[in-house]
């Protein structure tokens, strides 16, 4: 690449990073990550052949797949020290999942975006496959998405909801409205519930973590099947996830500021 690349370059490349790391270990082919990111085949293929060679990814010899490279765990591990808070919620996440029998999940927002960091499955066998590590969603779309965009200034939540328009790609559901009630009603209750609007039955809940300026930058969820979040249990789940949230909260404020900014 050039010394001053153009920025929609770098654009690209970074979509199609991202794209790559939602796969996780078992890699994705260069067809579907130019369809995902809705490039041309030859460019996808140029950009990912350019990332594999700066080590970024690598390409599987025998499926032809692309998985995230060496380089970005040297530049991972270098980052952790600043952005990592996993030593602080897996405890969390466990007991979350000990305590209720879910899956329990940690997300962080990134920009516009929350992307799940990490997971721990619960005792109940029946299990929601919509949240795993690595996945994005937009801020308002799944439980992490909802609450930490309701807990944002009001005049956050109205630029972002003026730019934005979910409902495109996420459904009537997601269309300014309805998403103006659900956070509303998650303002109310303090926790929010996602009820199977991404898949039909896979529901959700989560509550907003909070940084030492008292901003919403990661949430905790729960995800299962619809029978397990019945309307005379969502209290009992709503309670345990402000309750470990506001532990969690409250252990991040401790550290040194580098620590979570």
């Amino acid at each position: 690449m050039s010394a001053e690349p153009n920025p929609s370059v770098l654009g690209r490349a970074a979509t199609l990073l991202r794209a790559v790391a939602a796969e996780g270990e078992q890699g994705v082919t260069t067809s579907d990550l130019a369809r995902r990111t809705d490039l041309a085949r030859p460019t996808a293929h140029r950009l990912l052949a350019a990332l594999a060679e700066e080590g970024f990814l690598d390409r599987d010899a025998g499926s032809g797949r692309w998985l995230l490279g060496p380089e970005l765990f040297l530049m991972g591990s270098l980052a952790a020290e600043r952005y990592d808070i996993g030593d602080a919620a897996r405890p969390v996440l466990r007991e979350l999942a000990r305590e209720t029998g879910e899956s329990a999940f940690l997300s962080a927002r990134r920009g516009d975006e929350t992307v799940c960091l990490a997971g721990e499955e619960g005792s109940f066998p029946l299990r929601s496959h919509v949240l795993y590590p690595g996945i994005r969603f937009p801020l308002g779309v799944a439980s992490a998405g909802l609450v930490i965009l309701a807990h944002l200034p009001d005049r956050d939540i109205a630029d972002y909801l003026a730019r934005t328009d979910l409902s495109t790609d996420w459904g009537a559901t997601h269309a300014r409205p309805e998403l103006t009630r659900r956070i509303t009603a998650t303002r109310e209750s303090g926790w929010c519930v996602n009820p199977g609007l991404l898949v039909e039955g896979s529901w959700g809940m989560g509550a907003a973590v909070f940084d030492q300026r008292d901003e919403p930058r990661w949430a905790l969820s729960l995800t299962g099947v619809e029978s397990r979040f019945r309307a005379d249990r969502r209290g009992e789940l709503g309670g345990l996830l402000l309750r470990h949230a506001h532990s969690l909260s409250r252990e991040l404020r401790r550290r040194p500021p580098h620590r979570t900014h």
